[in-house]
């Protein structure tokens, strides 16, 4: 069974490590920076970098993949972006990639940029490595994307089984829950999660990976055909009839100013 653990970087990026302990091989999600899986690899003789998974072309996720496929030798896995270097394998909407022995089905979910793509894995308990689109109770601001292409690629990531685990990128969930609770401040599963997520983030732990069934029940984002969500937005711009693109554009432009 493979393991999956965070490497902390920069100030709140997380690099997802894969260990398989048959094989002693790893592989990492988006490592923005080289030094956290060179440490790991150190403290840990006798292992191999396998893969590098790659999201989208930003560079606290890339900034280390050629400095790691220089030294392991890995394979480096991403989009087709010219802007992400050092790519071994290109990947496609459909697709599916072979990594440590498990099959991932690779989503394009363009709206953070216009390239990203999502690996999911689906098992009893899934995982999806889902890189600046979805968050923890929130997601993604749109640096390349529409809103409405956004919107669509959240839907289909909220489409997976509600068992599947979100591994993203950024501990962002504390203050994506402050935002929910204000857009939806009669939520109790929103109030539950911000006491849990507080006590979490109080005793240094982190809140990741998250679950999709709670995503769908606290993360505004996934919750735009919502009434409680939909009113809420409506009464803050003025606007009594919104379809669900503008509920999202609303809604993504209340978070960027929160």
């Amino acid at each position: 069974m493979v393991r999956i653990d965070a490497l902390p970087a920069f100030q709140d990026n997380y690099i997802w490590l894969l260990q398989d302990p048959t094989t002693r091989r790893i592989a990492v999600v988006d490592p923005g920076d080289a030094t956290p899986v060179l440490a790991w690899l150190e403290a840990n003789p006798g292992w191999q970098l396998a893969d590098i998974l790659i999201t989208h072309h930003h560079a606290d996720h890339i900034g280390g993949a050629e400095i790691l496929k220089r030294t392991t030798g890995a394979r480096v896995l991403g989009p087709d972006d010219e802007r992400i270097p050092a790519r071994d394998l290109t990947l496609h909407d459909g697709e599916s990639v072979e990594v440590l022995g498990y099959a991932f089905r690779i989503l394009e979910v363009p709206g953070h940029t216009r390239s990203h793509i999502a690996y999911f894995h689906a098992a009893a308990q899934p995982w999806l490595f889902c890189g600046d689109t979805l968050f923890a109770a929130g997601c993604g601001r749109l640096f390349e994307g529409t809103p409405g292409q956004m919107r669509r690629s959240l839907e289909r990531l909220a489409g997976l089984p509600e068992a599947t685990l979100v591994y993203c990128s950024h501990e962002y969930t504390l203050s994506n829950l402050r935002f929910a609770q204000a857009v939806e401040p009669d939520n109790p599963a929103i109030a539950r999660r911000l006491a849990k997520v507080t006590a979490w983030r109080n005793a240094g732990s982190g809140s990741l990976p998250s679950e999709l069934a709670l995503e769908r029940e606290t993360n505004p984002f996934l919750r735009t055909g919502e009434t409680s969500v939909k009113e809420r937005v409506a009464r803050r711009c003025g606007q009594p009839m919104l379809d669900p693109d503008q509920v999202f554009t609303e809604l993504r432009a209340w978070k960027d100013n929160f």
